[in-house]
């Protein structure tokens, strides 16, 4: 691995369990075993970073839904999407980029508010694509309007992270979307 993606990498665990706010270059470098100047090196500034960071993150989180809509049926691809996010809490020790960077929007450079905002409204175009597959198959019950529905999804995976991530407990997350799961329809129970 090269010393950027290092970097990245492990700002991106930092960024996840402390906030943008909890570290420094200082720290990215003893992670690295890396001198100071040689983080600014490869990000000049701390904004630099978090906008890398959050198109990297973006990337890779937005592959992964690709991954997901090949099956047969919407209510596969959404109990995906629910795992993906109960994952990113890392048994309740971090939560999603985008959580982090969100719940100190202030303190984050104009150019990740903007990224972080262009997550948000990609992640709710695929869930209100997945909605509509959802309403067309059966696969979800319930589902009169993927727009709406899509809206409320987002909202709960991220604040369900929140509520875990501050309890440091998965049992919180799984509490929280316990109704939503109860509507899918995976296809592979008997």
């Amino acid at each position: 691995m090269d010393m950027q993606t290092t970097l990245l990498t492990h700002a991106e665990d930092l960024a996840r369990s402390r906030g943008y706010d909890g570290f420094s270059f200082a720290d990215l470098a003893a992670g690295a075993g890396i001198r100071k100047a040689s983080v600014h090196y490869h990000f000049p500034t701390k904004a630099d970073l978090a906008e890398r960071l959050m198109q990297v993150y973006s990337d890779r989180f937005f592959d992964d839904l690709a991954d997901l809509v090949e099956g047969p049926r919407a209510g596969a691809a959404l109990d995906g999407y629910l795992a993906l996010y109960r994952d990113a809490l890392k048994g309740g020790e971090a939560v999603c980029l985008c959580v982090a960077f969100s719940a100190l929007r202030d303190a984050i450079p104009p150019a990740t508010q903007t990224l972080v905002e262009a997550f948000r409204t990609r992640s709710i175009a695929w869930l209100e694509a997945l909605f509509r597959r959802a309403q067309e198959d059966g696969s979800v019950s319930g589902v009169t309007d993927p727009k709406a529905e899509a809206a409320a999804c987002f909202a709960l995976v991220e604040g369900a992270q929140i509520v875990a991530r501050a309890s440091v407990s998965l049992a919180r997350f799984d509490e929280a979307v316990a109704l939503l799961r109860r509507r899918i329809e995976t296809g592979d129970r008997a």
